[in-house]
């Protein structure tokens, strides 16, 4: 039934099976809300791609899906449907169809559905942030949105980058867990890792641009915070090996690996060159932690996709591809 209607592509089915355990865990977080938000995300995002495809006559490609759960994840669990929809709607409207639809779009559409309602609609997208779950000494508290059913407050909820510019450092295994607010699906750094997994093992994603991209964002995280330029972080306050606790908190926050591992590995906008990808990568990481820690964004790695997608086209046109090797043939060989 639905291959009537979808445009099988196997990628883009695996991309989805990595991505459901984050959908249950978001759901475990913060309730029904993220349930709704992605029920209006995906009829959003599939009427609008069939508005576009039926023209041409052809069927909906299963890559919107992709798109539609990438920017579900990506969003504060407690936005304004409407907003929610804008942003769909722009995301497959615009940074996708305008450009041919599948495979010729150059900007990652999830991103740019994402940074373009947090730029149109600043104030309910950062009012957003909602308590999440929590575990504690007696169990676990919360879960499927109890914290918010029980009047906890939904709107001053502070994220791990905002607790951390205040000098606050988040327990960490609430960080590797996902214990702690953000974008729903951005926070379980376990999930993330072992979905990380999975792409690479079915030769889904491309670790090379994975490691590249975490190398580019540790490399500058921690230029800035040795350097004593994130705010409300003193290295001077965390002498010796206790430094590496806030650098893996800075790490472990915000939505750097959920980009790293789905984002920045999108084979339609990443370069296809190896030593483009890996550049890509770099360019992706340090562009995204330069703008969290110096721009007043509370996270940039929507800037650093659109920036490296943008320079895509040049590094693979002017770097150089991998020689082919030759295979030798012995003389011996020859003759027979």
């Amino acid at each position: 039934m639905i291959d009537q209607y979808f445009q099988k592509q196997d990628v883009m089915r695996r991309l989805i099976y990595a991505l459901i355990p984050l959908f249950f865990f978001a759901v475990l977080l913060y309730g029904w809300s993220v349930l709704m938000q992605t029920a209006v995300v995906f009829a959003g995002g599939i009427a609008t791609e069939y508005f576009f495809t039926r023209q041409r006559g052809k069927k909906i490609s299963e890559a919107v899906l992709v798109t539609c759960a990438l920017y579900a994840l990506a969003l504060p669990p407690a936005l304004p449907l409407w907003i929610t929809l804008v942003g769909i709607v722009f995301a497959v409207a615009l940074a996708k169809e305008a450009y041919g639809g599948f495979g010729r779009n150059i900007f990652n559409p999830a991103i740019a559905g994402r940074l373009f309602i947090f730029l149109s609609f600043p104030v309910p997208y950062n009012a957003g942030w909602i308590v999440p779950a929590s575990r504690g000494p007696q169990g676990f508290s919360g879960l499927f949105g109890t914290a918010q059913a029980a009047g906890v407050d939904t709107v001053t909820a502070a994220t791990p980058l905002a607790l951390l510019r205040t000098g606050e450092i988040p327990p960490l295994m609430d960080l590797f867990l996902g214990f702690r607010g953000g974008s729903s699906g951005e926070s379980s750094v376990i999930l993330i890792l072992l979905a990380a997994l999975f792409l690479v093992a079915t030769k889904t994603a491309n670790w090379k641009t994975m490691v590249s991209t975490f190398l580019g964002a540790l490399t500058a995280a921690g230029a800035f915070f040795f350097g004593g330029l994130i705010p409300g972080l003193s290295p001077a306050s965390f002498p010796g090996f206790s430094a590496m606790v806030p650098l893996a908190a800075y790490m472990m926050s915000g939505s750097i690996l959920f980009v790293t591992v789905f984002m920045a590995t999108d084979p339609i906008t990443a370069p296809n060159k190896p030593l483009a990808q890996f550049i890509y990568g770099l360019m992706i990481g340090g562009v995204s932690m330069t703008v969290r820690t110096l721009a007043g964004f509370p996270e940039g790695t929507s800037f650093g996709i659109l920036v490296a997608n943008t320079f895509s086209p040049f590094l693979d046109e002017h770097l150089p591809a991998p020689k082919k090797k030759t295979r030798k043939i012995h003389p011996a060989g020859a003759a027979r």
